[in-house]
């Protein structure tokens, strides 16, 4: 057991020297980091909790969900309907969540309901059973209504729940913060943590703006004096304009937002004005050349949340995939609306109901006091391994002091998260890692009372513990993974640094432990054991 090849003893040194090495730029301000190589660049980000930023809980509006699915099923049941002509209806309406509508003659409702029941699909959800279906259709003379079910509604509030949580996620990435924290919390609701952001409230423009983008032609039948509700075409509708008044727009969409591929801040070359540069993907920009084409000289608008932010007039067909929106941007503004449209549009309405600052003074405070407790806590642990084990205690201090480096090298290896519940972590990983040595050292102890010789008693003391650590190790472990499986933000952070600092404990209990208290065993040949 107290045996090392060279191979073995170098691969032990090498893996503790790399591990450790990785935490260098930890100890280095982050302007100077930045000029190394890239790879050797990672580090330790400091978490909400201990750089300051922002906490943000939204929550999706799960009415806005049920009132686009109920547009989507109305949109269904017309085309549905339309397919087949011998099928008379009137009063296509949305009531409450249903769709319903009234045949002309009863005696169609058998191939109506034929034709209906293929838009009722199994659901597949994880909130799913066997057997449920995404809509209900019923009957009552010649009136049929179609209803989504309890479960496909969630199902659908689900699927909106994550859609929004990926589109965040690439607003807040292109704000350029480093590290967010976005996930899920109970049904509806999303938590955002954005460390070393500051303005709450700008956070909150960025990743609560709904961003749905449409390009529509104005409807320029309806003269300006005339705008009001009651003149307004069905196929038109009226919407306010940013650049002051009301508009009238068609209805139908030329080209959607979903058809962007690009969209850069920039300025006007004639003006110098901010602008926002946008490209086209290949159907696209077809449909933009082709719209472009057949309307010149005329206006078109461009929508943005049910909101006209511009409303250009096409000087000549636009036949490269590619426009410009401008509409009194400011830079950060022109910026913002470049983020939100290459994130893309979010699937439902999000509103703030919980929205904090965590400011970096107290950041700061929370770092000292977890340095103080570390540090307090080590020199204890220290003070007794020595007094108690001699020797054999200081090898142990080393081997402690490896394994807490290991522990940061690995973060920074990860460019994990470090909070303070991570920063508990790591001070209990330390005394987990002192207890291996003691249920060591003890062993070796009885040992010797035993009789055995000192080299004898040394290896069958590393031996016979090895069973007993591996055990309660591996149970940590286990502990660990479920707290970082189950568990939410600080709570994973603690368990991640616990995780890993068992691994790095049982690499450095017996391999690097072993290796020290080896190789002084072949240097003095001890008659007895000095613990």
């Amino acid at each position: 057991m107290l045996h090392f090849s060279r191979l073995k003893t170098l691969a032990t040194l090498l893996t503790a020297f790399f591990i450790c090495l990785c935490a260098v730029p930890n100890f280095f301000p982050e302007s100077t980091v930045k000029s190394w190589p890239t790879w050797a660049q990672r580090h330790l980000v400091l978490g909400l909790d201990l750089q300051g930023g922002s906490h943000i809980l939204l929550e999706v509006d799960a009415a806005s969900v049920r009132r686009e699915q109920a547009l989507a099923l109305l949109d269904d049941v017309r085309r549905t309907l339309l397919s087949d002509r011998r099928i008379g209806y009137t009063g296509l309406v949305i009531r409450g969540n249903s769709v319903e509508f009234r045949l002309r003659q009863v005696s169609d409702a058998p191939q109506a309901m034929t034709k209906l029941n293929v838009l009722s699909r199994p659901l597949s959800g994880i909130l799913a059973t066997s057997g449920q279906r995404s809509l209900e259709i019923t009957q009552s003379g010649d009136i049929i209504r179609l209803t989504p079910t309890d479960p496909a509604i969630l199902e659908r509030v689900r699927q909106a729940v994550e859609q929004s949580i990926q589109i965040i996620e690439k607003r807040v990435n292109e704000l350029g913060t480093v590290e967010p924290l976005i996930q899920r919390q109970g049904v509806d609701r999303i938590l955002v943590q954005v460390p070393g952001l500051g303005d709450p409230q700008r956070l909150i423009d960025i990743i609560g703006t709904t961003a749905k983008l449409d390009f529509r032609m104005v409807d320029e039948s309806v003269p300006p004096d005339q705008m009001q509700p009651a003149n307004i075409p069905p196929d038109s509708e009226l919407l306010k304009n940013k650049e002051g008044g009301n508009i009238v727009v068609k209805r139908a969409v030329s080209v959607s937002g979903g058809d962007l591929t690009d969209a850069q801040p920039g300025f006007d070359q004639r003006t110098s004005e901010p602008v926002v540069n946008f490209k086209f993907n290949s159907s696209g920009a077809r449909k933009f050349a082709t719209i472009s084409t057949e309307n010149v000289n005329r206006r078109f608008a461009i929508v943005l949340d049910n909101e006209v932010i511009s409303a250009p007039n096409i000087r000549e067909p636009i036949l490269g995939g590619s426009g410009q929106i401008s509409g009194s941007f400011t830079v950060q503004s022109a910026n913002d609306l470049s983020i939100l449209l290459r994130a893309g549009a979010l699937p439902a309405k999000i509103t703030p109901i919980e929205q904090r600052t965590v400011g970096a003074g107290l950041g700061q405070d929370s770092i000292e006091k977890g340095k103080l407790a570390s540090y307090v806590g080590a020199a204890l642990v220290i003070i007794f391994m020595f007094v108690t084990y001699g020797l054999f205690g200081l090898f142990a201090n080393i081997a402690v002091a490896i394994n807490v480096a290991m522990i940061f090298g690995i973060l920074s290896l990860l460019n994990a998260t470090l909070t303070l519940p991570g920063i508990a972590g790591i001070v209990l990983t330390v005394g987990i890692a002192v207890d291996s040595n003691v249920l060591i050292y003890e062993r070796i102890r009885e040992e010797v009372r035993a009789g055995r010789s000192p080299i004898n008693a040394i290896d069958a003391g590393f031996t016979r513990a090895l069973a007993t650590i591996l055990d309660s190790n591996i149970t940590t472990f286990i502990a660990a993974a479920v707290l970082f499986y189950i568990g939410t933000g600080p709570v994973r952070g603690f368990a991640v640094t616990l995780g890993i600092g068992i691994i790095t404990t049982v690499f450095t209990a017996f391999t690097l432990t072993r290796l020290i208290v080896s190789y002084w065993v072949r240097w003095r040949r001890p008659q007895y054991v000095p613990i």
